[in-house]
């Protein structure tokens, strides 16, 4: 430990350089997935705007568990929605396993009020809210 307060001591423009990196990646990372929202908004965005949700995992991961009130399109379909997706009037929810997938599927739909799940249906799962199983 004491070696690295010796590095930084000899090479502020190196740390400084790293450190200013370090901070665009985040907010670059940040960006680019799209606009987050948390599972506890979530469910005030459906009440207030009948936000429609949008589950991008596959049918059978579907049916094992989802948010109630979600639909079904899987992330390999998502092209074929695109239009339909764009021009809805409410806003869009995109949910996945973890977020990431949710991200990507954001940008490629290009709505302008559209979000993604932080954490996706895992962290949901995480929190213990509940989940509906398709008979």
């Amino acid at each position: 430990m004491e070696r690295w307060f010796e590095f930084m001591g000899n090479h502020p423009f190196l740390f400084g350089a790293l450190a200013v990196l370090l901070v665009l990646f985040f907010v670059i990372e940040g960006k680019r997935g799209g606009r987050k929202i948390s599972p506890q908004s979530l469910g005030i965005l459906v009440k207030a705007q009948n936000a429609m949700l949008i589950d991008l995992r596959d049918a059978k991961d579907f049916r094992e568990g989802h948010i109630s009130g979600s639909r079904n399109i899987p992330y390999s379909k998502i092209t074929s929605h695109i239009e339909e997706l764009k021009a809805a009037e409410r806003p869009l929810v995109f949910i996945c396993n973890l977020g990431q997938v949710a991200g990507t599927a954001l940008q490629q739909v290009a709505h302008h009020d559209a979000y993604r799940l932080d954490g996706g249906i895992n962290n949901w799962k995480a929190q213990g809210l509940p989940l509906v199983k398709a008979k």
